[in-house]
């Protein structure tokens, strides 16, 4: 088995906090970053395709073919975007990188055709990241 690596990054701000919490309670969990008016991350994404090499090609995927579809299936939807208020696929979802990472995985594993996916890494910054490979997660979304 191969695995195929690609990273791309995006900025965007978002705020976390729950509805259902007292602004004390959202302050007290969230601290600034449950900031009113939100705060921002310049994210990276890396995306991990496992696979055999496809005899005629050699590529588990294209590493042009991946990004494409990363960036038309995430980065054009979230980059320089605020995620509690500018993306469709994020509505009533608390916008943490775990949260994010369920979801883009989601998104990414219906358009990957090549290969499948195996693992999404979303950082925050450099010493802070989520690893996602896809186990059965539920998250949770407010009306």
């Amino acid at each position: 088995m191969l695995y195929v690596s690609k990273r791309m990054t995006f900025s965007s701000s978002h705020r976390l906090f729950n509805p259902e919490f007292s602004d004390e309670k959202n302050v007290a969990v969230f601290d600034k970053c449950n900031n009113p008016n939100g705060h921002g991350h310049n994210y990276t994404i890396e995306v991990t395709v496992a696979g055999r090499p496809n005899p005629e090609t050699g590529y588990v995927i294209d590493l042009k073919k991946l990004k494409m579809i990363i960036g038309k299936e995430i980065i054009s939807k979230v980059d320089h975007k605020h995620l509690n208020h500018d993306v469709d696929f994020l509505s009533g979802i608390i916008p943490t990188a775990e949260n994010l990472t369920v979801v883009f995985w989601r998104i990414l594993s219906a358009a990957i055709t090549e290969g499948e996916l195996y693992r999404i890494k979303l950082y925050e910054n450099e010493n802070s990241f989520v690893e996602y490979h896809g186990e059965k997660t539920e998250i949770t979304v407010f009306k």
